[in-house]
């Protein structure tokens, strides 16, 4: 019944989040927080290539693994038009298993949320912590639900170059305050001289945690060394609902 980043969803992140385009300026943040950094990275939940490329260009040996092929075949073409050919692998964030080893590990901006099941969360976090050399570093945004309203429907237009446009309709489902998950349900529809050509549909689950919660499950995985910071600015504590957390934590 429902799409995952399919095609119409990934041509309407294309075109809202280019190349390169900071959300709060979470590009240049890590790129400080890595400055360092001489190893192999890799982001998990790579996408269309919005975070990565600026890193490829930057200098940064960076490889990606995403579960969208369609976001996949995406980040391909715009590296492809760059001449940057980095390693892009399909696959699951709880159970991949690559030929490297990394210095560092990131998933910016709310991705690791998305993992719904609390196990295949730990395990995407065992998965994450295998691949990284003694020494090398997560860094994991989070996301809270702040403005939750159940039953909230809003809708957006987005012309596009070609002439062609895409509406989008988002609607929140429901909270689940006991297990921490929000579902929302978001409908796709692309649209030529007036009539509908394309439509999806794709379900949000978007799982959150407490801060002190994250800590005792990074802990647990066996993570050391670890900082949280608010708004990308490192070890500012956060001091409300609405700024994203940043946790950073070292592989023994």
């Amino acid at each position: 019944m429902f799409s995952y980043y399919s095609k119409l969803c990934t041509e309407l992140y294309d075109f809202t989040k280019p190349v390169g385009y900071s959300i709060d300026g979470d590009i240049e943040y890590y790129q400080e927080r890595l400055k360092n950094c001489q190893g192999r990275i890799l982001e998990a939940a790579v996408g269309s290539g919005r975070f990565i490329i600026p890193f490829l260009e930057a200098g940064y040996t960076v490889d990606g693994i995403d579960y969208s092929p369609e976001m996949l075949d995406s980040c391909r073409i715009r590296c492809e038009k760059r001449g940057l050919k980095p390693n892009l692998y399909e696959g699951n964030l709880q159970d991949f298993s690559l030929p490297s080893s990394y210095e560092a590990i990131i998933i910016p901006t709310g991705s690791f949320c998305l993992i719904e099941n609390r196990e295949d969360s730990l395990d995407a976090l065992r998965c994450f912590y295998k691949h990284l050399v003694s020494g090398g570093r997560l860094i994991v945004d989070l996301e809270l639900p702040h403005g939750w309203k159940t039953g909230e429907t809003s809708t957006s237009t987005f012309p596009l170059p070609s002439g062609d446009g895409i509406t989008m309709e988002n609607k929140s489902i429901e909270i689940d305050w006991l297990n921490q998950i929000t579902v929302s349900y978001s409908k796709y529809e692309k649209w030529r001289k007036g009539k509908l050509i394309e439509t999806e549909l794709q379900r949000f689950a978007m799982r959150w945690y407490g801060i002190e919660e994250f800590k005792l499950i990074l802990e647990s995985i066996g993570f050391s060394d670890i900082t949280c910071s608010a708004d990308y600015s490192y070890k500012k504590q956060p001091s409300n609902a609405r700024q994203i957390i940043t946790f950073e934590a070292v592989r023994k």
